[in-house]
């Protein structure tokens, strides 16, 4: 009798080269890495820089040198997501031609302005979600619209596309998830002058590179409703899910980018060795306390 192995354990960390790494960075880094290298698998390494205006490459360096001095090791070479824009355009063109998506011309002041004419407009995972104004428009309207506007967004028909898969769901660290994508309404997957969005490539780059757990903080959490169905409409396979809490620091407060004191390179800069620094982002009360100078330790325990 023949037995199935179970798959490899591939992860991935994907951050955007938009500023230093910070520990809330290092955290999602080391749980992908551990998840790895516990399962004897492999571990990637993915930078989303699609979004041109904020992405620089002495950020995508750093972000490099970075994590190699922290040991945090990846398999293989580095995929930039601006070197692989076809893949996100044949997936757009798929899902166009089978009439999931459609043009919106809305500004987002005219979309808060019909949210407030509703009245009560539904809300999602991330707050009031887009009405639906330009899904009521006609083909040829949509097409002289087009042609004619210099901007425009593509949005997913999310009822349309439920429709076609019917309910989904995904694995959460084990446990059994009902996926709810319309919760967060027709999410836009492109615009006319930025060639895919975040939900779009993600769920493109994880199938194209084998993924099969992602580990990645608890605020992507509601995301995964739209990426569980952009995996069905496109035939892609999914990976199991582990959403882990976000680090924040002394005052309870998520850790970002703006926070130059806690960035990796400030850390190093003060003296921290790679051992400390892992070690703060596993553990809140070893992060610098509330002077925000890297150079002044939390002593807590």
């Amino acid at each position: 009798m023949s037995t199935s192995r179970p798959a490899e354990t591939i992860t991935r960390f994907a951050p955007s080269p938009t500023g230093y790494l910070h520990l809330g960075h290092v955290r999602s880094a080391l749980e992908g890495w551990r998840a790895a290298r516990q399962a004897r698998g492999r571990f990637l390494l993915r930078l989303e820089d699609i979004d041109q205006t904020r992405c620089r490459d002495d950020y995508a360096a750093a972000i490099v040198e970075d994590l190699a001095w922290l040991g945090l090791d990846w398999d293989g070479s580095i995929r930039r997501q601006s070197e692989h824009l076809a893949n996100y355009q044949a997936a757009l063109d798929r899902l166009e031609a089978e009439g999931l998506l459609y043009p919106c011309f809305c500004t987002r002041r005219e979309i808060q302005a019909e949210i407030v004419r509703a009245g009560s407009a539904p809300q999602g995972k991330a707050g009031a979600v887009y009405p639906g104004t330009c899904r009521q428009l006609g083909a040829a309207e949509r097409a002289r619209r087009r042609a004619a506007s210099p901007s425009y967004a593509l949005r997913l028909d999310v009822a349309a596309a439920l429709k076609r898969t019917g309910p989904l769901v995904w694995s959460e660290d084990g446990r059994r998830i009902n996926a709810d994508p319309a919760a967060s309404g027709d999410v836009v997957l492109a615009r006319k002058e930025v060639p895919t969005s975040y939900h779009l490539a993600v769920t493109v780059d994880d199938a194209l590179q084998g993924i099969t757990l992602v580990t990645r903080g608890a605020d992507l959490f509601a995301a995964t409703h739209i990426h569980r169905l952009l995996q069905e409409l496109l035939g892609l396979p999914t990976p199991r899910y582990r959403h882990h809490p976000l680090l924040t620091d002394a005052q309870g407060r998520r850790l970002a980018k703006r926070d130059d004191a806690l960035s990796v390179r400030a850390m190093r800069a003060a003296g921290m060795s790679a051992a400390e620094v892992l070690g703060a982002a596993q553990h809140p009360n070893r992060i610098p306390g509330e002077s925000r100078d890297p150079h002044s330790r939390s002593t807590s325990s």
